[in-house]
């Protein structure tokens, strides 16, 4: 059993964890700051809106939390993501979490900072979409995998559409 805090989880609960933290930044809270934004004000185009929010909690949000507990708890990515069990690979998925904390710092700065939301889609696009394809190839997936497949594939389609459009002009 796991202790976080006060918050004792089994391997079930983390599991839960896990799910929530990718159904609440990868779906739930873009479509909610979308629909509030859009309210607020209705003037602006969707399409700006669907990249600011898909960016922030997609690309900022998620991937820096992902970033926290890859530096944090390495194991975690190399056990339960890559089905990796010895202590080889702990120095790369930390890595891995320097730069997912480093893209999720631009994506959160775009935000207040426009002009980062564009480039912050391409990179965060590029960066689910070739996860995905990782997770496609895995033998024997696991269910976290499949759930981080399934998730990839949808925020990269987002902020390929997004990204498609702005630069079309919409």
């Amino acid at each position: 059993m796991r202790q976080l805090g006060y918050i004792h989880l089994g391997v079930r609960g983390l599991g839960l964890m896990y799910i929530a933290v990718v159904a609440l930044t990868m779906l739930f809270l873009p479509a909610c700051s979308i629909i509030v934004e859009h309210n607020v004000n209705t003037d602006v185009s969707i399409v700006p809106l669907v990249g600011r929010w898909f960016v922030f909690w997609g690309v900022g949000v998620r991937l820096g939390l992902a970033g926290l507990r890859q530096i944090i708890q390495p194991g975690f990515t190399a056990r339960d993501i890559f089905k990796i069990t010895g202590n080889e690979a702990l120095p790369v998925v930390r890595e891995l979490g320097f730069a997912n904390i480093s893209t999720g710092v631009v994506a959160l700065a775009s935000v207040v900072m426009k002009t980062f939301v564009l480039p912050a889609a391409i990179v965060g696009g590029i960066f689910y979409a070739m996860a995905g394809f990782t997770h496609v190839t895995a033998h024997g997936q696991s269910r976290n995998e499949a759930i981080a497949m399934v998730s990839d594939f949808f925020v990269s389609a987002v902020l390929a559409v997004f990204a498609i459009a702005t630069l079309a002009g919409y």
